[in-house]
């Protein structure tokens, strides 16, 4: 039997279908419909089932799931896999709570920041020990080009360019670009050497919708021993959460 994980986020939803602790399938939707889980239905026999949303909205999908499955509404409720020290933990980013469980999994005993690079860039780490005390949250890609956008009076709408690589602009659009994306790259690399000045033996992740746009970037500054794509982070920290739920 199998476990169906469905993360919702800001920009787009990630389906996935494991059987045990292994990934056997997963689409990404721009929007969900009913339909797409009804024919993962079909196509597997789903047991058990959980979402993680970052809308409080999410009803008819939890229907299908709780009459077809052994359904698990993710929350900060389930934070037993890790110590959770963070303040307000029922305001913590679910996608961020589950992507440090994760990290602890795949990586027992050793220190993990997790870089989520989607809507938001999200930087967390879960200690050796399994704690988590806080992070940080910074704009991603897409929201800085359209606050500059909107924000301003005269500044066009650009988009992220994979092949731009100029250290600085010659014109409006190639500024915006160089300071987007450079200044983008420039953050996340600092917030990486500020964690490691603190934490012995760091390995980093890296996750999101971005994360293939950063990991060629910073490959290169960074130890390849240190440093991971894990791209289905979230994802199988939902799966482990319902290992932890159903034991």
């Amino acid at each position: 039997m199998a476990n169906l994980v469905i993360d919702v986020g800001n920009s787009r939803t990630k389906i996935a279908v494991f059987i045990d602790h292994e990934l056997i399938y997963s689409q990404t939707l721009n929007i969900l419909k009913i339909e797409d889980i009804e024919e993962v239905f079909t196509k597997f026999k789903i047991k058990n089932s959980i979402v993680s949303s970052v809308s409080s909205e999410a009803s008819m999908l939890e229907e299908v799931l709780i009459n077809r499955s052994n359904y698990i509404r993710f929350s900060a409720s389930h934070q037993n896999l890790v110590n959770l020290t963070y303040t307000t933990p029922q305001t913590l980013g679910l996608d961020r709570l589950a992507a440090i469980i994760a990290a602890s999994k795949i990586y027992p005993n050793q220190n993990c920041l997790v870089i989520d690079a989607g809507t938001c860039i999200t930087y967390d780490v879960v200690s050796s020990s399994k704690v988590f005390s806080g992070g940080s949250i910074s704009p991603g890609l897409n929201m800085r080009f359209h606050a500059m956008h909107t924000l301003t009076g005269r500044l066009p709408l650009v988009n992220t360019d994979n092949d731009f690589s100029l250290w600085q602009g010659t014109d409006t659009i190639s500024s915006i670009l160089s300071g987007v994306q450079n200044g983008a790259c420039f953050e996340v690399d600092g917030f990486i050497k500020t964690y490691q000045s603190r934490y012995n033996d760091l390995k980093i992740l890296l996750c999101g919708g971005d994360a293939k746009f950063f990991d060629t970037r910073l490959k290169s500054s960074i130890f390849a021993h240190t440093f991971k794509m894990e791209p289905n982070l979230v994802l199988i920290g939902l799966n482990e959460v319902i290992y932890q739920y159903n034991d």
